[in-house]
């Protein structure tokens, strides 16, 4: 069922490259393009209110990170030294070596497309989150923060927690009253500060601005600072260092679209560094259909996505009434000629099992939607049986397992 895994290299035995320090040249606005200094801590951009960008000097960089140079260094985001945004050592749990799994008993329920699972799960704190706040967390403590604190619908709490511990920072959490139990557990075992809330997720958000101003933390929500989308956009390089090219398509839950917008970033930069690897794959960003603000946005040509009134889902992931970083989303879909959808949370906890059963990978719900989606879109005809195809795993069953009980049961 797993099949083969994909790591990158030939096989052969070869003295591993070494990785040159960080190109990080400024941060820009996503939407404006006015530069700021990338040497303090920075939120959102003071005029228009829009995420902030990590730039580099990638004519630099390219000398010394090159594709061949990249699938000979070990895995992890060390890997990409010279795209990351620390100057010094980061605070590494292990996060980025994750598998690229080949599941030939996939490809069938895809329309004979070749899928791949990007399995995201088994990083240090179970989830995708450990990537981004690897990257966040070393690089407050490297600009002198005393904490950190975000909104959380699970798994980036536990990812907060784990580094800022690791870091010996403070952490700060605020997640809706009905977070399931494991993430809970595991946000207070890995010594966080937190708080449920009857809100949703953007209600934990106003929270968390509030605490963060009074104690000083930085606020990690995402894309409200510059770097856990950094460490997101490693999967997109991954993807160039494990495959012997980029896949024709790329399918990915989209809650707050870190992932979507890092990899897409990473793409770009990817064809700046002259790394012959393909084109870049189209995008589909995967919604619930209990809270799709971004596919609807899709659907309906707007630039910009309105707040989901009534949001509902088992997939704590993806219940996010509206995304700061929705412009970049949607940018990101057009751009590479991709699309949103939406599943049913039956359809996802079906997508679950079929992912267990059939590839042996242990999903989330969020990872069983990527597989539904894909379903659809190859009996649509948009998914062709000659193209390869990645879904992402981006958590643990484990963490769900009130949620998934009853189907394992069934």
């Amino acid at each position: 069922g797993g099949g083969r895994r994909w790591r990158g290299g030939t096989g052969r035995r070869r003295i591993r490259s070494v990785a040159a320090p960080t190109t990080l040249s400024h941060l820009s606005c996503s939407e404006c393009g006015t530069r700021f200094p990338a040497d303090r801590p920075a939120g959102l951009c003071p005029d228009c209110r829009r995420p902030l960008l990590a730039r580099y000097d990638l004519e630099r960089a390219r000398r010394t990170l090159t594709l061949g140079a990249a699938r000979e260094r070990p895995p992890g985001l060390s890997r990409y030294a010279e795209v990351m945004p620390f100057g010094a050592p980061h605070v590494d749990l292990g996060e980025g070596r994750t598998p690229l799994v080949r599941c030939p008993r996939l490809d069938e329920l895809v329309g004979g497309a070749t899928v791949y699972v990007k399995d995201e799960s088994v990083n240090p704190t179970g989830s995708f989150k450990a990537r981004g706040l690897a990257a966040a967390v070393s690089r407050a403590r490297e600009l002198g923060a005393r904490g950190v604190a975000l909104p959380t619908a699970g798994n980036a709490g536990v990812a907060l927690a784990a580094y800022a511990a690791a870091a010996g920072l403070t952490a700060f959490v605020a997640c809706p009253a009905d977070t399931p139990a494991p993430f809970v557990t595991a946000m207070r075992l890995l010594g966080a500060q937190v708080v449920r809330h009857e809100g949703l997720i953007d209600a934990c958000g106003a929270l968390v601005r509030e605490r963060a101003a009074e104690a000083g933390l930085i606020d990690c929500s995402t894309l409200k600072e510059p770097y856990r989308v950094e460490g997101k956009k490693t999967m997109g390089y991954d993807l160039a260092v494990q495959l012997p090219r980029l896949p024709d398509v790329v399918v990915y839950p989209t809650g707050g679209g870190t992932g979507i917008v890092g990899m897409w970033k990473a793409f770009g930069e990817i064809a700046q560094l002259g790394w012959e690897c393909g084109a870049p794959p189209r995008l589909v960003a995967v919604q619930a259909s209990g809270c799709m603000p971004i596919v609807r946005a899709f659907r309906e040509g707007a630039e910009e996505a309105r707040a989901w009134e009534g949001a509902s889902t088992i997939a704590s992931g993806l219940r996010v009434p509206r995304a700061i970083g929705d412009r970049l989303v949607l940018r990101a879909l057009r751009e590479s000629r991709g699309t949103a959808c939406a599943v049913g949370d039956a359809e996802m906890i079906d997508g679950a099992a079929r992912l267990g059963a059939r590839a042996g990978v242990l999903a989330s719900p969020e990872g069983g939607a990527c597989l539904a989606a894909a379903m659809r879109l190859a009996e649509e005809g948009w998914i062709d049986p000659a193209e390869t195809v990645v879904l992402f795993n981006t958590g643990t069953a484990l963490s769900y397992e009130p949620v998934l009980r009853a189907r394992a049961l069934g």
